[in-house]
């Protein structure tokens, strides 16, 4: 497997949120979604973990699933994904 050394961008962020768990009728993630909570754009902590799995698998980073409880906002996750590229086990 491949390790990426990639940022993982809003954009990537967005397309596997989308990919995972759909997007919620009226939310427009392609908007400044930056700063808004994951519950207000429809997202649970089961979408985002199936997420963070997803991240893993694609970027080879490790994230604790007690981490990504902490990241209420995308910026707040990407912000733990970046800055954590510790390569997945």
């Amino acid at each position: 497997m491949t390790i990426s050394t990639a940022t993982v961008t809003l954009a990537d962020l967005t397309r596997m949120l989308r990919e995972s768990a759909g997007e919620e009728e009226g939310v427009d993630l392609d908007g400044d979604v930056i700063d808004t909570p994951f519950i207000e754009l429809g997202y649970d902590s089961l979408a985002l973990l199936q997420v963070i799995g997803e991240i893993q698998r694609e970027y080879g980073v490790s994230i604790p699933d007690d981490a990504v409880v902490d990241a209420e906002t995308p910026g707040a996750l990407l912000a733990l994904i970046n800055s954590g590229r510790t390569p997945a086990a």
